[in-house]
């Protein structure tokens, strides 16, 4: 049949038309349930927000460039066993740069004072690094176990003490001992006859033959401990929480040739896999530290006298190398921008006798293996840079923070003690030593210490001040000063002043 010409595009064009303002419908449609989802979740997140007492969102003019700086210097991160560090760091405000940016802190995964030398040497005052200078003296295998420091075991240096060594095993032949070097992780028990004494750069150890088990695997305990300065000494532990890991297979005293038996390597045994330790860590949700000293508890056994063994053997390692510490940082012109975070690793004798095996500077804060030490590793990190000042309330860079900012956090008014003292007329003048933590006998130098010990007790979180040592409140008032003399003046400020917090408020006594 014939058709008027035009008549065909009249009628594809009303088609047209409709599928068009059906298409516009469902588009609209669309964005009505997008918008209805989108305020749902609002409604929701405002409800969470105050039902959970999160305060308002206050205005802020803080730009990205106004962010504190985080140079990370590691190599291979890519495989991830630095994540949880940059996650901590996101977390608390800080973006990532690099050696050309104006950081703030640098954490090197490697001792930095050999490749990064100048850039440490030229640090700001603001600045931070997550290592001392002279490191090494806790940290080298062969330092630690040759000094003559309490619960570390014997240890001889090859070659050059093979004849003191060999006194000792006259005196003691029934001994096991280990022979191991600072540049491998490799060690297996030996007889006398068996070890190398003419090895360079070796040390012979002895072996503790009678470790504690728990369900018949011999373990070991790494605890985090902080250090904040080393003039004067301060040294903090990360205090609810600490690493266990298990040996492979099961402890058997006469077979050393099965390493899996008596060296905890990176294949252990993780504490939830442990039968007796189950109830505790995976289905009370307790810590690490609480699971084991509860285990403790339950088979009769004084957790305290291990957590006092383990801080008494913290103390001594530092007590003993400060003065090398203090050596390697006098020539670097800003004291206070360094600090560190370190794995001291302890076994246990079946008597529950402590014994330091080694100083890990830069431990392991990877999950990949474990999944669950995610939670242990992150942890470990916010409190250290939380006590460091890392992390902390100012969400810019330190070096646009105004000075009333630090006058907020700490004024020269939160660091008086001794005020019965210092108002008497004992202290009109400063030559009595009870009057030398008064105001006007501190010199300013003084002062700047004492406020960074403030800063780092008020951000402690969860750990526990080593050195300083706590106290009660009962000991610090009958400690005899005296007993101090032997220490430089500032170590002597630091402890006098601690002491003097402790009395007046017993929050400060540890």
């Amino acid at each position: 049949m014939y058709s008027p010409p035009g008549s065909t595009t009249k009628h594809h064009r009303s088609r047209g038309v409709s599928t068009r303002s059906l298409y516009i419908i469902v588009i609209a449609l669309l964005m009505g349930i997008l918008v209805t989802l989108w305020n749902v979740y609002q409604l929701r997140w405002l409800h969470e927000k105050h039902s959970t007492g999160m305060p308002e969102a206050v205005s802020s003019n803080v730009k990205d460039s106004d962010k504190p700086v985080v140079w990370v210097h590691a190599k291979r991160m890519e495989t991830g066993y630095l994540d949880h560090v940059l996650a901590v760091f996101n977390r608390i405000g800080y973006v990532r740069g690099g050696q050309e940016s104006d950081w703030d802190v640098l954490w090197a995964h490697d001792y930095p004072f050999t490749q990064l030398s100048m850039a440490i040497g030229n640090m700001k005052p603001h600045q931070k690094v997550n290592h001392f200078p002279g490191t090494g003296y806790v940290t080298n295998k062969v330092y630690l176990a040759t000094s003559d420091i309490k619960y570390i075991p014997i240890a001889f240096q090859m070659p050059k003490q093979q004849a003191e060594f060999q006194k000792e095993v006259e005196r003691s032949p029934d001994r096991l001992w280990v022979q191991k070097s600072s540049s491998h992780r490799g060690i297996k028990v030996k007889s006398t006859k068996e070890l190398n004494l003419n090895a360079k750069d070796t040390f012979i150890q002895e072996y503790i033959q009678k470790p504690f088990l728990i369900d018949g695997r011999k373990f070991d305990l790494g605890l985090y401990v902080i250090t904040t300065s080393v003039d004067p000494l301060r040294v903090y532990m990360v205090d609810d929480e600490m690493l266990v890991r298990f040996c492979p297979k099961d402890y058997y005293p006469t077979n050393f040739e099965d390493v899996d038996k008596y060296v905890v390597g990176d294949d252990y045994t993780p504490m939830w896999e442990m039968p007796s330790l189950k109830k505790w860590f995976v289905e009370g949700k307790y810590s690490f530290k609480e699971s084991l000293y509860a285990y403790f508890r339950s088979v009769g056994k004084d957790s305290g006298w291990v957590e006092d063994q383990i801080y008494e053997a913290v103390k001594g390692v530092f007590m003993n190398k400060q003065p090398q510490l203090k050596t390697a940082l006098e020539k670097y012109p800003h004291k206070n921008v360094f600090f560190e975070m370190m794995r001291f690793d302890f076994v246990l004798d079946e008597d529950l006798n402590v014994y330091l095996m080694e100083v890990n500077m830069s431990p392991n804060l990877s999950s990949t293996h474990f999944t669950p030490n995610k939670y242990l590793y992150e942890h470990v990190i916010f409190n250290t840079l939380s006590v460091v000042g890392v992390a902390r309330s100012f969400p810019t860079s330190l070096k646009s923070v105004s000075n009333d900012a630090f006058i907020m956090a700490v004024s020269e008014r939160d660091i008086q003690v001794k005020a019965d003292e210092c108002g008497s007329d004992l202290c009109k003048t400063c030559e009595n030593q009870d009057c030398k933590l008064c105001n006007k006998c501190l010199i300013p130098a003084q002062r700047e210490l004492l406020k960074a010990a403030y800063l780092e007790h008020k951000n402690r979180a969860t750990t526990r001040r080593v050195y300083p040592e706590p106290m009660t409140q009962e000991t610090a008032e009958a400690y005899d000063d005296s007993l101090d003399e032997e220490l430089d003046e500032n170590d002597q400020l630091m402890r006098v002043w601690f002491r003097a917090k402790c009395i007046e408020d017993a929050s400060w006594c540890r």
